[in-house]
């Protein structure tokens, strides 16, 4: 087979693909514009109605700011934790580090379903349900080994030579870390705080368990709304975390080499 066939084929493979993976993103995006509370494709009658009847429902709106608060405050938990154990695993390689760094990788492992009642058996055993903190811990929790492996990468890519030429310079550890590693490892740091945070807006089974209705995110509320019938105000929602999504991916690829940013090694 030529090569020009092969590139073809490849292209066309490629092509077909990237069909598969957005046309349900297109549809559900072109619901959202139908002006009757119909599951039409293409729209009929484009229209604005069902995004102004999302701004106006407190239901709605709020569930998507809970589910936003949810993902920040997630975020930042899971970086809080996993920075300290990366740069002590990569400062001295201790045994202890690499040992929590293997137990932080069990609940992504996980079934979602298997961790979610895990996590319900817990917030039921200290008689503390229904709440927003068990919804950020319980995320927090699950989704830590993404900062922990990618700061890991960060910390694992510092040229030994620049940290032995700051401390030939007389700085010490702190400074080190302040003005060598922080700023070779950050980009790593906020691309996992964006993966960590989309991992977290698009999740529903711990949500669901742990907290339920009382503190309703937005996949919550989706689902909920579906058991009263289809109406396009959910396919709003959808979008919404889409385009928060595609926001988030754009930050990591212009953050620098996203091959790079994954672990990826030429």
């Amino acid at each position: 087979m030529s090569r020009f066939i092969q590139k073809t084929l490849r292209q066309i493979f490629l092509v077909c693909l990237a069909f598969f993976l957005a046309a349900p993103l297109i549809i559900v995006a072109g619901v959202s514009f139908n002006s009757t509370a119909q599951m039409t494709f293409p729209p009929q009658n484009i229209s604005l109605r069902w995004y102004f009847t999302f701004m106006n429902d407190p239901a709605w709106t709020s569930a998507f700011l809970r589910s936003v608060g949810i993902a920040i405050a997630s975020s930042l938990l899971t970086i809080s934790v996993a920075f300290p154990i990366a740069y002590i695993q990569w400062k001295t390689n201790s045994r202890f580090a690499k040992i929590l760094a293997g137990m932080a990788g069990v609940p992504f492992i996980l079934p979602p379903v298997v961790i979610a009642v895990l996590f319900l058996l817990f917030w039921g055993t200290v008689k503390h349900v229904g709440q927003i903190e068990n919804i950020v811990i319980s995320h927090a929790v699950t989704f830590i080994a993404v900062p922990l492996v990618m700061i890991s990468l960060g910390f694992s890519g510092i040229d030994k030579s620049l940290v032995e030429a700051a401390r030939t310079m007389g700085a010490r550890d702190n400074d080190i870390l302040r003005t060598v590693a922080i700023p070779m490892v950050l980009p790593f740091v906020v691309s996992s705080f964006i993966f960590v945070a989309i991992f977290s807006l698009n999740e529903y089974v711990i949500a669901f368990m742990v907290a339920g209705f009382t503190a309703e995110t937005m996949p919550v509320k989706i689902f909920s709304s579906m058991r009263t019938g289809f109406s396009p105000t959910m396919c709003v929602g959808a979008v919404f975390f889409m385009l928060i999504g595609l926001f988030g991916f754009i930050t990591v690829a212009r953050l620098g080499n996203l091959p790079k940013l994954l672990g990826a090694r030429f």
